[in-house]
């Protein structure tokens, strides 16, 4: 505000006022939709939610909450939610609710991104568990080398490679956990959702084999067994939700600069000012 102020050769208080005018508004859904959340505690809500279009990497709203009634009536205003084909989302259930209402005829997809991380939190889970039966020293080098052990295999370099060996070496559960987790990114590599099915079945079988061993993964394992549709769409679907957690990155470094936006109606207007510009 101060440097547009200083710009054009008026106060900080007027420059605020005529953004303040501003009235950016959506009148129209488009085919391919992305939901998501993030922390902004503006207007006395601690959480914002913002709707895009990934296929043509545009912010279409920001609403004030999250709240499910006040999603389902903002929804419910369109005329044109029957031409909306996909929505794209991660794995929140009250979302999926909220799709399936407001867009009887969409396809659902959960973004793949949330997926992965699924099975990263219980392998995560696993090494912490782990790491806290060892001696210090050793404890500490298990948590320098978190990172090491989250490369995908292929990713590592041949001293890299030596460490993880070393470290699967001392734990079994650790050395399961690491093989379902490498076995998952076959899953996600296939090529549609019949290829998908198949080896997310194959997956689940061995999740299933070692529950008793590896109790970290039975949420995962609960949440792929709700979410298969919607994981399996995701193989036929080219959008993903890249655009918007890029767009939500975006938002922290406008509160960062601005110190915190408390009035919702002008930290919405600078999103959509500048994701616009």
């Amino acid at each position: 505000m101060k440097d547009i102020a200083d710009r054009n050769n008026v106060s900080g208080v007027t420059a605020a006022r005529i953004f303040d005018h501003i009235n950016y508004s959506n009148s129209f859904l488009t085919e391919v939709l992305s939901f998501d959340e993030f922390k902004g505690n503006a207007g006395g809500e601690k959480y914002q939610f913002i709707l895009t279009d990934p296929a043509h990497r545009k912010v279409l709203d920001v609403l004030p909450n999250r709240k499910l009634e006040n999603l389902y009536a903002y929804f419910s205003r369109y005329p044109d939610r029957n031409r909306v084909k996909y929505v794209i989302m991660d794995m929140n259930k009250d979302y999926r609710a909220l799709a399936r209402a407001c867009f009887s005829k969409a396809i659902i997809v959960a973004d793949k991104y949330h997926v992965v991380r699924q099975v990263t939190w219980a392998f995560e889970n696993v090494r912490k568990q782990e790491q806290k039966k060892f001696a210090d020293a050793r404890r500490k080098y298990f948590k320098r080398s978190r990172k090491v052990l989250l490369k995908r295999p292929d990713q590592l370099t041949e001293i890299e490679q030596d460490q993880v060996t070393a470290m699967l070496a001392i734990s079994e559960r650790l050395r399961y956990a690491y093989a379902l987790r490498n076995e998952f990114f076959k899953v996600m590599a296939s090529k549609d959702s019949k290829e998908a099915r198949k080896r997310l079945g194959v997956w689940n079988m061995m999740v299933q084999g070692y529950l008793e061993m590896l109790p970290e993964f039975n949420a995962c394992f609960k949440a792929f067994t709700n979410w298969q549709k919607e994981i399996l769409n995701s193989f036929d679907c080219p959008y993903t939700n890249g655009f918007t957690e890029g767009v939500n990155n975006k938002v922290k470094v406008i509160k960062r600069n601005a110190f915190g936006i408390r009035k919702f109606e002008r930290f919405r207007n600078r999103i959509l000012h500048t994701m616009a510009a």
